[in-house]
């Protein structure tokens, strides 16, 4: 099966979707299931990984509920307040649910660069492992050396970076970054996401060609057998149509063995997030 690892759904809510600039007008409207299941039908996708957009225990019970709903969401990555002195017993009664497959905190946006090195932060990421949960990484390249420094700390938690951590694809800037990814990659319980990667391009002057070089980044630092494709619908809208996103992917990988070609684009997402 091929899966799309890593999208979102919401109702629009301009108190809660803060995130989304004027320049993102066309994301301010509701984004569910019906909109995304003929896409996947047309490109061949038979399931997805849905991916929270709000840090609210509320939208994790709610993606959940719509996985009940929705025989092609797979799986969930949700938000928990890591920190709290009960995440123990919240990751408890979430996980019970099985398409509960991960946890994700919006880093990026947090003021402190350093955020994930808060020992209650660690603490909540430790016990992952003991529910059989993914932590996703949501981070800028600046984040990469902490994120190296967090993972090497839990080598029972499995990791997937989601948009290889949004190199500066329209200035053609991968210095720092790379070297984030290359010290990241050597770590066997960390993953990449081939996601994220057109809105961090000229939206709309775009080519294939932009994209190789963080494409081969990723893939000299995770190995192709440690790399999945998502396409951070509808996020990606902005920049580029569904089919397109997953062309950039299907292009660059076209060269492999089709049995890699496979795992790219769904059997590497359904090993790490459990997905039957």
């Amino acid at each position: 099966m091929r899966i799309d690892s890593h999208q979102h759904f919401w109702h629009y809510d301009p108190s809660e979707h803060v995130w989304m600039t004027d320049a993102m007008g066309s994301l301010k409207r509701d984004f569910l299931p019906a909109d995304l299941e003929p896409l996947l039908e047309k490109n061949g996708l038979g399931g997805t990984v849905a991916v929270q957009a709000r840090q609210s225990l509320e939208e994790t019970e709610w993606l959940l509920d719509l996985a009940d709903r929705h025989e092609f969401i797979k799986g969930v990555v949700g938000w928990v307040d890591l920190r709290s002195p009960t995440v123990d017993a919240v990751l408890e009664q979430l996980a019970a649910h099985p398409k509960l497959k991960g946890i994700r905190h919006v880093v990026h946006d947090e003021a402190d660069d350093r955020f994930m090195m808060q020992p209650a932060f660690l603490d909540g990421i430790g016990l992952l492992a003991e529910f059989d949960l993914v932590y996703d990484l949501l981070l800028f390249p600046r984040h990469l050396p902490v994120a190296v420094d967090v993972v090497g700390r839990f080598p029972k938690v499995r990791f997937v970076l989601d948009h290889l951590a949004k190199p500066d694809i329209k200035n053609a800037d991968f210095g720092e970054w790379q070297r984030g990814v290359d010290q990241l990659g050597r770590f066997r319980n960390v993953w990449c996401k081939l996601s994220g990667m057109v809105t961090e391009a000229d939206w709309t002057g775009w080519t294939q060609e932009d994209m190789v070089p963080a494409m081969e980044g990723v893939f000299n630092a995770f190995g192709s057998e440690r790399i999945m494709f998502g396409s951070d619908w509808p996020v990606c809208t902005l920049a580029a149509r569904y089919d397109e996103v997953l062309r950039i992917v299907t292009g660059y990988i076209e060269s492999l063995p089709a049995e890699r070609q496979e795992s790219i684009l769904g059997l590497c997402a359904a090993r790490v997030y459990r997905i039957d």
